[in-house]
């Protein structure tokens, strides 16, 4: 705990003893003044050790997910799609959400998961806090709000199971302000990692990386589409671990021309020199590249047999998240993340429902050698 002075620790130490102890009996136990150990609990709670009043302490894990959370509505096509006229489509709906689905994956593989986001006061937005909730989520946090309704987004996808065209309703989204991240202060900087997508302002971004310096949480950030990407600073220091694709890699960088776009190794490095600790850069099927401290490492996908790709990308988010928390380095981690996005596109949900420790360890064996 290199960001606590010495009678930080000590005070600290005494809590975590006995959470019960007054502020006095601290005092007295340390040789302090009661004013200079109030003083230290303050910075205690700022900087994510307690939790407040009663002096609760953090779990020693704990992930919270803050962005989308979005009913999705898919319709997969019968036959090959005419435009202008209609078409027969197999219907669909579930929650969503980059965020969303990040925190049900990370709940369902028996995480600490606090999820944070803001809906509608309407019936979507109440079915789906409690959808989080019922599976274990901490969902105390979601603001509703009277303004708009709750986000949604619908995907048409061809014979193939390939997206032909998505539309999106985020404005709700906008709504979300810096100012919401001092209701729940403590609480969130007392998390292992916090991640957030690029759902969000960019205020909110920028808030979450220019105070995570006084707090104890790591930040992951996902970028979610070109034009969200562009919420990110360009310099991205404070930023421990992003998440993005070839096509959003390659916004970021402020390049457009298609036969100047780097390849996923060489966009990782350069978002890495902007300051990012570590960068995953995806391309599906073909792959994905890690750039650290230690180099970049070039990883295969794991084969799948693909029934529906929505989700893919939070799956991977989630499974590389879940094995971080474990003490797995990165690019370990990405592995699982790797094979947990395949397994979703072999199902017709967007978090598969049979998710569990025990089926992602079943799963391993078909990850590349």
């Amino acid at each position: 705990m290199e960001d606590l002075g010495a009678q930080e620790q000590a005070v600290l130490d005494l809590i975590t003893a006995n959470p019960f102890a007054g502020q006095q009996d601290i005092a007295t136990a340390l040789g302090l003044a009661r004013s200079t150990v109030a003083a230290h609990v303050v910075q205690l709670v700022n900087k994510g050790y307690i939790l407040g009043r009663g002096y609760v302490l953090p779990a020693k894990q704990r992930m919270i997910c803050i962005g989308g959370a979005v009913l999705d509505r898919k319709y997969h096509a019968k036959k090959e799609l005419i435009f202008e006229t209609s078409n027969p489509v197999n219907g669909h709906r579930s929650f969503g959400g980059v965020a969303r689905n990040v925190a049900e994956n990370l709940v369902r593989l028996g995480v600490d998961v606090s999820f944070v986001s803001i809906v509608g006061d309407d019936e979507v937005g109440r079915s789906l806090t409690r959808h989080l909730r019922d599976l274990g989520a901490d969902v105390s946090q979601v603001i509703t709000t009277t303004e708009r309704p709750t986000a949604e987004y619908a995907a048409i996808l061809g014979p193939q199971n390939d997206l032909v065209l998505g539309i999106a309703d985020m404005e709700i989204f906008d709504l979300f302000q810096p100012s919401y991240l001092d209701r729940f202060w403590p609480h969130l900087a007392s998390a292992t990692w916090v991640f957030c997508d690029c759902n969000m302002p960019a205020a909110v971004i920028d808030a979450l990386i220019s105070r995570k310096a006084g707090a104890r949480y790591k930040l992951a950030i996902d970028t979610v589409s070109s034009p969200k990407a562009m919420r990110l600073p360009k310099d991205l220091s404070g930023v421990d671990l992003l998440f993005t694709n070839h096509d959003e890699a390659n916004a970021m960088l402020g390049i457009i021309i298609a036969e100047k776009r780097l390849r996923p190794k060489e966009a990782a490095e350069e978002l890495r020199a902007r300051g990012a600790a570590e960068v995953v850069v995806t391309m599906g099927s073909s792959g994905y590249a890690v750039a650290n401290d230690k180099g970049v490492a070039t990883m295969r996908s794991v084969p799948a047999h693909p029934v529906d790709i929505t989700g893919a990308g939070d799956a991977m988010i989630a499974g590389t998240m879940y094995r971080v928390l474990e003490g797995a380095d990165t690019v370990q981690a990405t592995q699982t993340g790797a094979l947990l996005a395949t397994l979703t596109t072999e199902s017709d949900a967007s978090v598969h429902p049979d998710l569990s420790p025990r089926f992602l360890s079943a799963g391993m064996v078909r990850i590349p050698a």
